[in-house]
């Protein structure tokens, strides 16, 4: 390899934010918008009954954000629900017994987008089967392609944008995306608006408080190549073993990167960003040294799936190649795009 493909040790787990569990009854949403302990699916005091579905007390369905924070305000047990795709799994597999809904297809404000000083809002309840349609991939083409790749088409029509965040489950597709995109959520709740960028919320540094929804999430729009990639431990749409969301950024000559399904939360790779990205020729059509480009992938890997001693196990020397392979491929077709 030559001298300029130099890749320096790696010695700690560098990301975004730090990569620690979350606290208990914070992040295992209940597929509505929130991530609150009260409506969380393992909440430590959350009614635990026998197997097979529970039937709610209540379903409110309001028309607005502003009515479905009242609803959630006045009734702390209520468990909001968009899509239901991981609600009602937990709800049939006896883990949720929830007290009341408060049902959120109804809110047209969030099922849609729009721009906004250089960025696009998106509504928290879009579906991926919309946000994968051609309109929209033009728009934030590695969403798009998350959303095509979050399941068969039931889970696609029902699951939401705002209900893969608020689950925060490590195999969620759109949230190595977000997170290599920089997101930040808006939150509506009964103290007005306000903004978490979606890396703190999925990294436990904030959470949502009672009464509060994501009503929106902001999207800078880059007009520039952006690739996501997954690897599935069988044939056909499947969860992920791991998943790759990068971005370019031309203007601030930056490559962004985040790793999903390896650890509770997107992983940031920010030492790899940062070196790639000085070795990019952004002034002759972005090319990279090949020697650079496998570098880049064995880094990202080596960062976002450390030794857990010796010898490695073969389970993480596999995972490792995997991230290797989709980080390499997401920057070549990136570079190339």
């Amino acid at each position: 390899m030559c001298q300029s493909c130099h890749v320096p040790a790696v010695s700690t787990y560098r990301t975004a934010e730090q990569a620690r569990a979350p606290e208990p009854g914070h992040r295992e949403g209940a597929a509505g918008l929130t991530t609150h302990a009260p409506h969380a699916l393992h909440a430590p005091d959350a009614p635990q009954g026998p197997p097979g579905p529970q039937a709610a007390q209540s379903v409110t369905l309001p028309a607005s954000l502003d009515e479905a924070v009242a609803a959630l305000t006045a009734m702390p047990a209520a468990v909001p629900v968009a899509g239901g795709t991981d609600l009602m799994a937990a709800v049939n597999a006896g883990l949720l017994r929830p007290a009341a809904l408060v049902g959120l297809g109804r809110i047209n404000e969030i099922r849609g987008w729009q721009y906004q000083d250089g960025h696009a809002l998106l509504g928290a309840g879009l579906t991926h089967a919309r946000m994968g349609r051609p309109d929209f991939a033009a728009l934030i083409p590695a969403l798009a392609a998350a959303a095509r790749a979050a399941g068969p088409p039931q889970i696609r029509n029902a699951g939401t944008l705002g209900g893969n965040i608020a689950t925060a489950a490590p195999t969620g597709d759109a949230l190595p995306v977000l997170a290599a995109l920089e997101a930040v959520l808006v939150i509506v709740g009964p103290g007005g608006r306000r903004e978490v960028p979606v890396s703190h919320l999925l990294a436990g540094r904030e959470m949502l408080r009672p009464g509060e929804l994501i009503g929106f999430v902001r999207v800078p729009l880059l007009h520039a190549p952006q690739v996501f990639l997954k690897a599935t431990g069988r044939t056909g749409p499947g969860r992920a073993v791991a998943s790759v969301g990068l971005v370019l950024d031309p203007a601030r000559r930056g490559v962004r990167c985040a790793i999903g399904a390896v650890a509770p939360m997107p992983l940031r790779p920010l030492e790899a960003e940062q070196w790639v990205a000085s070795l990019i020729d952004w002034d002759g059509g972005r090319t990279l040294a090949p020697e650079a480009l496998e570098a880049f992938g064995d880094y990202v890997a080596a960062a976002c799936v450390p030794d857990q001693g010796e010898p490695v196990a073969p389970g993480v020397l596999h995972l490792r190649r995997t991230v290797a392979v989709l980080a390499r491929r997401a920057l070549g077709r990136a570079l190339t795009s």
